[in-house]
């Protein structure tokens, strides 16, 4: 038995929303055997977006049933069925929330039909309901309410009933429940956590850190972690008994701060894949002629990079951006040849090639000395980090401007790094994408 459901909200902050409609099919696997539908009372304001997408707004759920007064007869109509809804795991989690505010635990076994038409439905333009309805053939009325989309899940999880020839693929794709101290260990952690910026700890029963992640918001990617069913974090959500945190202000320190902890704490989960922070680098080497070529290849953290890189395809279109910008050579650098270019640069001596490659070089080791200045953790407090002869020196937070103009001040407020191998490709790649508040660059000594 089947209980097929969708589920309107306030929208909000993670476990904060409410509930304003909300629609169940009590289905045997053949047809509709119940059904309840209601506009709810949330008690909280909606989100004007959502009031937008949805036509819902607070007017009309002023005379509507509170939670309570229908979580009784929500009980009897899924009572003994499988949930089923398309994103289930999203509806799940809004319909155990609210029980869980009455002090009800309601934990059953979902089937999700968004995995379930991956599976049996491939290659589809998209998943989402109303293209995929729509690719289908099945009708879809009052998109973004309750009953017209419970209505379409009930069609299309007909659909997938009949495509499942070998009567197996639907059962192995039921969500089994946590148990209720699983679930209700996980949602006691995760109100532990705060929603601003910094790196989180999950420990196991042993008091022992077996991941390391970073947030803009913790609470919000712990939620994430929490309910992945990545094979990974299968095991994290068993494991873990506890979560501690460090706010940091913004992401850039966070970076530092988690890429640090991972290795010198060396948790289970963080580095079972042994992979670097950077899998590409750039790096510089001489040909049989004498000229110094360059080309990216995978991370060895036996030679010194030049540069980092995140992906393959980022570090090509640096190196092409490189080589323009310096006038070097395409196929010197392993890039496609550029006629316009290479002409240019084939006329050109061992030395006058290699002094613009040593150009590029000098310019990207860059041996000032700065300050990047940034959000701190609360209000009036500012984050700073050393760059010192084009070195990572170390982060801290300051709440006065003259903290940063006494060397022994700074020396007390910089956490030094442990490890530095790959800061200042993390802080040059976040420069790249994003700006901080300041940077004030440090004269030289005479």
């Amino acid at each position: 038995m089947y209980a097929i459901l969708d589920i309107e909200t306030t929208g909000g902050k993670y476990n904060e929303e409410g509930i304003t409609e909300i629609a169940i099919y009590r289905f045997d696997g053949h047809e509709i055997t119940d059904r309840f539908s209601s506009l709810i009372n949330p008690e909280r304001k909606i989100q004007p977006f959502v009031a937008k997408l949805t036509g819902i707004n607070n007017n009309m759920l002023k005379s509507a049933p509170k939670f309570y007064e229908v979580a009784k007869r929500i009980v009897e109509i899924t009572e003994g069925c499988t949930l089923v809804a398309h994103n289930a795991k999203f509806d799940s989690r809004i319909l155990s929330t609210e029980f869980r505010r009455l002090g009800y635990n309601y934990y059953k076994n979902s089937i999700c039909t968004v995995q379930l038409s991956k599976k049996l439905l491939p290659n589809m333009p998209s998943y989402s309901l109303g293209k995929l309805t729509k690719s289908l053939g099945i009708p879809l009325r009052n998109r973004h309410r309750a009953q017209g989309d419970a209505l379409a899940t009930v069609e299309l999880f007909k659909l997938l009933l009949n495509k499942d020839t070998s009567k197996n693929i639907v059962s192995s794709y039921i969500n089994k429940k946590h148990t209720q101290d699983n679930n209700s260990k996980l949602i006691y952690l995760l109100d532990t956590v705060p929603t601003e910026t910094g790196v989180y700890y999950l420990y196991n029963k042993k008091n022992k850190i077996i991941y390391i992640g970073l947030g803009k918001n913790i609470r919000k990617t712990v939620n994430q972690n929490f309910i992945s069913l990545h094979s990974k974090y299968k095991k994290i959500q068993q494991e873990v008994s506890r979560i501690s945190y460090e706010l940091t202000g913004n992401l850039l320190i966070a970076s530092l701060k988690k890429a640090e902890d991972i290795k010198c704490i060396q948790p289970v989960f963080s580095t079972q894949n042994n992979k670097p922070l950077f899998p590409y680098q750039l790096i510089s080497s001489k040909d049989n002629k004498g000229y110094i070529c360059l080309h990216i290849e995978k991370t060895d953290l036996r030679k010194n990079a030049l540069m980092s890189f995140i992906s393959s395809e980022e570090a090509l279109r640096k190196l092409r951006q490189i080589t323009e910008d310096y006038q070097l050579c395409y196929s010197k650098n392993k890039l496609e040849s550029m006629e316009n270019i290479g002409s240019q640069t084939r006329k050109l001596s061992v030395e006058n090639y290699n002094n613009r490659v040593q150009k590029f070089i000098k310019d990207i080791k860059n041996d000032t000395s700065y300050f990047l200045i940034d959000k701190g953790r609360k209000i009036g407090e500012h984050s700073v980090i050393l760059i010192e002869n084009g070195s990572y020196k170390g982060y801290g937070f300051f709440n006065l401007n003259h903290q940063i103009n006494d060397r022994k001040i700074i020396d007390q407020i910089l956490n030094p790094p442990v490890n530095s191998r790959y800061a200042k490709h993390i802080i040059d790649y976040y420069l790249t994408e994003n700006s901080v508040q300041k940077i004030i660059e440090i004269p030289k000594q005479n």
